[in-house]
């Protein structure tokens, strides 16, 4: 078990990067970044534009380390130019594709199937700047399904690893 930093917390309603990257995002609520989030098993973040459907459930949350935001690109990056929906400090998250983690922030824990790579798509060279795409590859977050209900808050956590991924590489 590692303590590490819920750094911040995104919930959008909205689907902002649809269409042309180079027609940019559409705009999105003021208030995308929260201090705290529900979790849902098996269906999401409670008030986010993919919680329960169907086509997104094995990729309804995503999670991204606060150290391979392209800072350098533009230092003012956060999640709302990558749309990840979890941000942490303190853990290397891509590493962890195939395993089973619960983060707990005091609620108590919360569990997630990480499933596969967030990739970075060429919507970043237009949120974030250009040259974001490539410095993200390989380091984009992780896509999730939640597997348990609670509660998510800004601050420190701990994180484990529940099972790992076992498969041979």
């Amino acid at each position: 078990m590692v303590e590490v930093e819920v750094v911040q917390l995104l919930v959008s309603p909205v689907h902002r990067f649809a269409g042309r990257p180079a027609d940019g995002p559409a705009d999105g609520p003021g208030d995308e970044v929260v201090r705290s989030v529900e979790v849902r098993g098996g269906l999401g973040l409670v008030g986010d534009r993919y919680f329960g459907r169907p086509a997104h459930r094995d990729a309804a949350v995503t999670i991204m380390a606060a150290e391979n935001l392209p800072v350098d690109i533009d230092p003012s990056v956060d999640l709302r130019h990558t749309r990840r929906n979890i941000l942490l400090r303190g853990v290397d998250i891509d590493s962890h594709v195939g395993s089973t983690i619960v983060l707990d922030g005091g609620s108590g824990p919360v569990a997630f199937r990480v499933n596969r790579p967030a990739r970075p798509c060429a919507w970043m060279d237009v949120t974030v700047g250009p040259g974001a795409q490539r410095a993200l590859r390989g380091k984009g977050g992780v896509r999730c399904t939640p597997l348990s209900d609670g509660v998510l808050t800004l601050g420190r956590a701990t994180f484990r690893v529940a099972e790992e991924d076992r498969a041979p590489h």
